[in-house]
């Protein structure tokens, strides 16, 4: 299976949703791949501890500029493996515009030559709608939206909403939605209010489990490590133990 992580905003947990579930289901025994596409390259610094050595040839621009298969790292978690990102990924979407090749399939044309060998695949996609997150919704089965308290956050559901519409009718007939994923839920008028709307517009699209806003992960992520690794009792981590249950039965 593989699922595409998303958000049109940055700052709302999506790079630390994309690590707990696949570090989650790593330490269950599964074997698991995670692509980073995000140019901010942040799973691929938490995950991959040599990251600042790694060549641009060996990130996932090789694949999507260059064509070249998926440059694979195995990561210090068992059965985790990671495909990771570059600053200059940020690039990219210039050279897509203009490409005549079918340029939303440069991801899911390498991944479909590899996937077999894990239980499950993340694509951590960009905070924006580009070519990049074309690129993963072409190559993923699911996609999963993070949305986090504010206004502006339920805002951009719409637009998002719009993009996977549109990549099932022109590119991804079989593209389904995984859920809206609420996180960084605190106890204020602000938080409760947003989950309120999103339940209401959204409702059986919106996933039982909400993640808390926690120090833990920030943590975690600051000391290279993913939450189940750092702190397995924590609040973070259950919330992303029963996120796992919800989606995938485990």
């Amino acid at each position: 299976m593989v699922i595409a992580i998303s958000s049109q905003k940055g700052g709302v947990g999506k790079t630390s949703s994309a690590i707990s579930l696949a570090a989650g289901l790593a330490h269950k025994g599964k074997r698991v791949l995670l692509i980073d596409i995000d140019s901010q390259a942040n799973s691929s610094k938490v995950l991959l501890p040599n990251y600042p050595r790694i060549e641009k040839h060996q990130t996932v621009i090789a694949t999507i500029l260059d064509r070249s298969p998926l440059p694979v790292h195995q990561t210090s978690v068992a059965n985790l493996d990671v495909v990771p990102s570059h600053i200059l990924l940020s690039n990219t979407d210039v050279e897509l515009t203009t490409a005549i090749d079918h340029r939303e399939e440069r991801l899911k044309r390498e991944l479909d030559a590899l996937k077999g060998r894990y239980d499950y695949v993340f694509i951590d996609c960009p905070p924006t709608l580009s070519w990049l997150t074309i690129n993963a919704f072409t190559a993923a089965d699911k996609a999963l939206v993070v949305v986090a308290p504010g206004y502006f956050e339920l805002d951009s559901i719409v637009q998002i909403s719009k993009t996977i519409k549109e990549v099932r009718e022109l590119f991804n007939p079989s593209l389904e939605l995984a859920g809206f994923l609420f996180t960084m839920s605190d106890p204020t008028v602000n938080s409760k209010t947003s989950l309120q709307i999103l339940r209401q517009t959204y409702t059986s699209s919106v996933l039982n489990t909400v993640i808390p806003r926690n120090t833990d992960l920030r943590d975690a992520h600051f000391q290279k490590r993913d939450i189940f690794s750092f702190s397995p009792k924590s609040p973070a981590a259950f919330a992303y133990s029963k996120l796992i249950a919800e989606l995938f039965d485990l």
